[in-house]
């Protein structure tokens, strides 16, 4: 059941003769960085980014053949007011939290976690069965103030839940959202967004449609591609602000295959008070979660 205050999740039509491409405005080069308790990441944004991806908060993509740059993890550690989401592509995660919930996802699954009103998790990457190689992506959502203190939720999405869609020359893993009526495998959002990973033959092209008001990234993971005029490639983000642009047109190059993450949702519009794992809207609901969280307070729904 869909909870955010735009509730439209159709997919934009592109048979009209006036539809317009959604361009990109700025690209960003993400920035190697190193987060938990040392693992070695790119920030694609992220905090100095402002409230410019409204309503989405953060993007790290993380991985190394080199299993020190990344199995110490992130251990136990808190989050309130926003949604984690996890794809893995290669090695493994497992994950643990104080409602109870343990699993481990693995290549091609996800996850989606609402913290809410309070959750406490670890995160911890292991080598693959086939090798040393451990990579990812993960998502920040924010959440609406009015859902800040919703109760927690946590869902293990395995790779053949998640539809797969087939196009000449491309395939796109559609985890929220709509796509040509099919639509992804987490369709109870809080905050309705779309979230697909296309990979893309060389020289192959997928047209995605766009709602207008919806503020838009695509990020390319490997390879590169051409984005509404723009050329992307591995580790450099796209932004696609909201504008009367309806779809985005990637292009892959000749020659060479990509892969690439689009994401777009209806922005917030509502303050961000963020510290660290936690993101509220007023330093006093930050400065009181953390109070909590020191004193034992923190968990609300076990």
């Amino acid at each position: 059941m869909s909870m955010s205050s735009d509730g439209s999740q159709g997919s934009p039509k592109l048979s009209s003769p006036g539809a317009q491409e959604r361009r990109v405005d700025r690209v960003l080069q993400a920035q190697s960085s190193v987060d938990g308790a040392g693992v070695v990441l790119k920030r694609v944004f992220g905090f100095s980014a402002g409230n410019s991806f409204d309503p989405f908060l953060l993007l790290d993509h993380f991985g190394s053949d080199k299993p020190e740059d990344y199995i110490a993890g992130f251990p136990w550690h808190p989050h309130r007011g926003i949604e984690t989401v996890t794809y893995l592509l290669a090695g493994k995660v497992a994950h643990g939290d104080s409602m109870g919930n343990e699993g481990l996802i693995k290549p091609g699954d996800a996850q989606w976690m609402t913290a809410g009103s309070g959750i406490i998790h670890q995160e911890m990457p292991q080598p693959g069965d086939e090798g040393t190689r451990m990579e990812g992506i993960q998502l920040w959502v924010n959440l609406p103030a009015r859902l800040k203190m919703a109760d927690p939720r946590y869902r293990a999405v395995e790779a053949d839940e998640i539809p797969l869609i087939r196009k000449e020359g491309a395939r796109i893993r559609l985890l929220a959202g709509d796509f040509e009526g099919r639509k992804g495998a987490t369709p109870d959002l809080y905050v309705p967004v779309l979230y697909m990973i296309v990979s893309l033959e060389p020289g192959a092209s997928v047209r995605i449609p766009l709602s207008a008001s919806h503020n838009a990234a695509v990020y390319c993971i490997e390879g590169e591609a051409e984005f509404g005029g723009t050329k992307l490639k591995a580790y450099q983000l796209g932004h696609l602000p909201a504008s009367p642009g309806t779809y985005v047109e990637a292009k892959g190059s000749p020659g060479l295959s990509s892969q690439f993450l689009l994401i777009a949702g209806q922005a917030l519009g509502e303050p961000v008070a963020w510290g660290g794992p936690i993101v509220m809207n007023t330093q006093e609901e930050l400065r009181l979660a953390f109070a909590e969280y020191h004193r034992g307070e923190f968990i609300k729904t076990r």
